[in-house]
């Protein structure tokens, strides 16, 4: 009874963390959407599906700890199973959390696939023609039919393609059929859901090296620089207005005795005011910033900013430097691209590899330190995305900027978050492949099977679960996570992310190389453009 009334309360414990931390997210989410989103063109519809998609995201992150804590919490310290964690609880742990992965990446399908596409055309529709919501709808369906479609497909793929081919020759047509319903019904559609959500996971690999790789270094070595004085800033552009004014003065000029302007000074003339409602608007934001309170406390914690941006530099090194030696043992030690390069056990040691088992021992640090290790991810490819706007190839689809951002980016900048949430996983894994199947479990030694393979010191009868032992030998006796079925259905993606970790290094290391050459940011990067409306500084005194 007593146990069961500890349990219980560990269980009411946990979940009232997590009811906090649910409502944390959701706060989190609210205030930063309604911070970059265009209060001129903000819509009810567009704002809860940013919300809702970067909540899903955020969540979905915290799937990889939790997972890991409660493998790790049914075995003790010397390797026993706790008097609770039975056959019939370990399965039911095993269970939900495996449910906990169906109901988030199932939520992922529907807002790639279905909710934001259909949100995003039916806002295009809306911009383009004012008619009747019921046109909109039929239109923004249409389109999203299409990606409705291609999931479809993904998930027969993942149905109905089995893994392992048959030996036998004479096998009849309707065997073979029948082999594949038998591993669908036999996997309760994990391969299915396995494959589709690799597939975006191959996508947001991509996301993650174009903007996470680089924010990791642009978003530390910002903080570290500052920005330029808004002050000398105003001054600078006091300046320029001046010479455009006078450039503007000399052309007009030129019509005093009432000949009219060539086609070429016409243009120019054309220019120059342009450029100079630009530097009247930067003069007008220059002079905001200025005066508020906010650049003020700013300047106050400087150093501050210069500590997390330390801290941030060492954690992105530790990360990068961590990520190359356990690409290297693959690319040494693996069983090669057929098997996805999967190494069993660790041949390079890593930092956070090494980081990781002195942690275990102070609980709950080494759970603190993956937590850290994914949000740090999330948010610097937030700024990742914030610094260089939504591209298409070489197309600069939409920009991400404070109070200005149009519903159709934040939608865009909701997905990219998903799709790298989605890769976040495997890449933690690449880091600590061991930590993360099997968390801190160990095992006992029952018999002397392994002697031939380790020098085993009979008196510590307690080892590391590792890849290598835990498949051969014990595998009764160390629980795999959930996150690592996933990861692991296919060999062709796996091997996919492994040239895509060589990528992410690579851009990592250029990203760093040109923001160590750039100077420090405008105190108003990214605020005032050329095509931005006078009416848009109307919302000045929101922000500064």
């Amino acid at each position: 009874a007593k146990m069961a009334a500890a349990a219980a309360s560990e269980l009411l414990t946990g979940w009232c963390l997590f009811g906090l931390a649910l409502l944390a997210i959701l706060v989190f989410c609210w205030v930063y959407v309604r911070k970059y989103q265009s209060r001129r063109e903000s819509e009810v519809i567009s704002t809860i599906t940013a919300i809702f998609a970067l909540a899903v995201a955020l969540i979905s992150s915290a799937l990889l700890p939790v997972d890991i804590f409660l493998v790790s919490y049914m075995k003790n310290q010397n390797g026993t199973f706790k008097e609770w964690a039975d056959a019939n609880v370990s399965r039911q742990i095993e269970d939900t959390v495996l449910y906990g992965y169906y109901t988030l990446y199932s939520i992922i399908l529907f807002c790639v696939f279905l909710w934001i596409p259909f949100v995003y055309f039916y806002y295009e529709e809306k911009e383009e023609d004012d008619g009747n919501t019921c046109s909109q709808v039929k239109t923004a369906l249409k389109y999203t039919l299409g990606f409705i479609t291609v999931c479809a497909v993904l998930l027969l793929i993942g149905a109905f393609v089995p893994l392992d081919i048959p030996n036998k020759k004479n096998s009849t047509e309707w065997e073979k059929v029948k082999l594949l319903f038998e591993e669908f019904g036999s996997s309760h559609g994990l391969t299915a859901l396995s494959f589709s959500i690799s597939s975006l996971t191959v996508i947001g690999m991509l996301a993650a090296i174009t903007y996470t790789a680089y924010g990791m270094s642009a978003l530390p070595l910002n903080l570290i620089k500052g920005t330029t004085s808004a002050a000398y800033e105003r001054l600078e552009n006091t300046e320029d207005i001046e010479e455009v004014e006078q450039h503007l003065l000399r052309i007009k000029s030129k019509c005093r005795d009432g000949r009219p302007l060539s086609s070429r000074d016409r243009r120019a003339v054309q220019q120059l005011e342009e450029r100079l409602r630009t530097l009247r608007r930067r003069e007008r934001h220059l002079e905001s910033i200025e005066k508020s309170w906010w650049t003020k406390f700013c300047e106050a914690i400087r150093p501050l900013k210069i500590v997390w941006g330390v801290f941030f530099i060492i954690v992105a090194l530790l990360f990068t430097v961590s990520l190359f030696l356990s690409n290297l043992d693959k690319a040494m030690h693996s069983t090669g691209f057929d098997s996805g390069f999967i190494i069993l056990g660790t041949n390079l040691t890593n930092p956070l590899n090494m980081l990781l088992p002195v942690l275990q021992t102070v609980f709950p640090l080494d759970y603190v330190l993956i937590t850290t290790i994914v949000m740090y991810f999330i948010f610097t490819s937030m700024a990742g995305i914030r610094n260089m706007g939504i591209w298409f190839f070489w197309i600069r689809l939409y920009k991400i900027r404070r109070g200005k951002t149009q519903p159709q980016a934040l939608l865009f900048l909701c997905m990219i978050l998903l799709l790298i949430v989605l890769h976040t996983s495997y890449m933690i894994y690449s880091l600590a492949p061991q930590y993360v199947m099997y968390g801190s479990q160990k095992y006992l030694v029952q018999s002397s099977k392994l002697l031939n393979y380790y020098p085993v010191n009979w008196n510590q009868l307690a080892f590391v679960c590792s890849g290598l032992i835990g498949t051969a030998f014990l595998s009764d006796q160390c629980i795999v996570t959930r996150t690592y079925l996933f990861l692991h259905k296919f060999w062709f993606f796996s091997a996919a992310y492994y040239f895509g970790n060589w990528a992410f290094i690579a851009v990592f290391v250029i990203g760093l190389i040109v923001s160590c050459c750039k100077g420090k940011k405008s105190v108003i990067e990214g605020e005032v453009d050329e095509d931005d409306s006078d009416t848009s500084d109307d919302e000045l005194s929101v922000y500064y």
